[in-house]
């Protein structure tokens, strides 16, 4: 079977119409990090970033160049924990949320 559109831009059409969406995306990214998921989480995120900032937006913002940024979410990464969370600082930033850890027992 042809898929018709890239999974890119049906995640990111749907990131547009549907808030819910996009404040899942990012919280499924954090709660893969949490979990020790560093590969799904960084998948996840780079999703997130794609549908919404976008990663020039995000380089401007964070003084980081895009393409290593990129880098930092690909596969092969390996970001430090100064660079992740300063990206998840913008991006909550940009959304204007603001998320938060809870202990769960």
């Amino acid at each position: 079977m042809v898929l018709t559109r890239s999974f890119k831009e049906t995640v990111k059409a749907r990131a547009e119409r549907d808030p819910a969406f996009r404040d899942a995306l990012l919280t499924e990214a954090i709660g893969q990090f949490l979990a020790g998921d560093l590969d799904t989480g960084k998948a996840i995120l780079r999703d997130y970033i794609n549908a919404t900032i976008g990663f020039e937006q995000l380089a401007e913002t964070t003084g980081s160049s895009s393409k290593s940024l990129m880098r930092m979410l690909s596969p092969a990464g390996n970001p430090t924990a100064s660079n992740l969370f300063g990206v998840l600082a913008t991006v909550q930033k940009a959304a204007g949320i603001n998320l938060a850890v809870s202990v769960d027992r």
